[in-house]
């Protein structure tokens, strides 16, 4: 895992930035250093995903402000934050904002190659993740808007009939409908077809009046 992981070092202490270099090294990771917060967030459009080492007290861009941005940017590269002693709290806290681990300074070799190894079997995870939604977001995507309605009705647990007087289309019209769906979803079940809306965002048909 540690050769296909690249983990981005994020300290304004240039002295932590070169030891945690030099231990990641000589365990045959490879990493890129950033100074701070500001400078990481800059590059991050043109980096590959990867795993993240996070001081959380660095000037101007901090530690919880590197963290919101990810989430607001729905980057899910897994963070290991790295506080000092006693700021416990603090870690709790960018764990709520998605940081997956904590160690406090100081740490050693040992702990930090243990907490990076989760991060890249995670992040390893979060990619499979986000290939497979955006397969099936692919494929409601074909869906035409009837099929769509089609499909939120039954999400919502009404019948067949129920949705052609919802919708103002005839029994056979909705049968035909659902039919395409399901092919177009490849689906194998209805159950199937309906995991496979609801992983894509897919909402139960508006009620009457909504």
């Amino acid at each position: 895992m540690a050769a296909t992981v690249c983990v981005y070092i994020v300290d304004d202490d240039e002295h932590v930035r070169h030891s945690i270099g030099f231990m990641l090294g000589t365990a045959n990771w490879s990493s890129r250093a950033f100074a701070g917060g500001g400078a990481f967030l800059a590059a991050l459009p043109r980096l590959d995903p990867g795993c993240i080492l996070l001081d959380m007290r660095m000037p101007d861009v901090d530690g919880m402000d590197v963290l919101a941005t990810l989430e607001r940017e729905r980057i899910r590269w897994p963070a290991v934050v790295m506080t000092g002693h006693g700021e416990t709290a603090m870690a709790v806290q960018a764990m709520k904002l998605g940081a997956i681990d904590f160690l406090e300074k100081p740490f050693d070799e040992a702990l930090m190659l243990s907490c990076l190894e989760r991060a890249a079997v995670l992040l390893k995870t979060r990619a499979a993740q986000a290939e497979q939604e955006a397969r099936v977001k692919e494929r409601v995507g074909r869906l035409t808007s009837r099929e769509r309605e089609v499909l939120e009705g039954l999400i919502g647990g009404l019948p067949n009939k129920l949705i052609a007087h919802r919708l103002g289309i005839s029994l056979r019209t909705v049968e035909m409908h659902r039919s395409n769906m399901m092919r177009k979803l490849d689906a194998a079940s209805l159950a199937e077809a309906l995991q496979l809306a609801g992983s894509a965002g897919v909402r139960p048909l508006a009620r009457l009046g909504d």
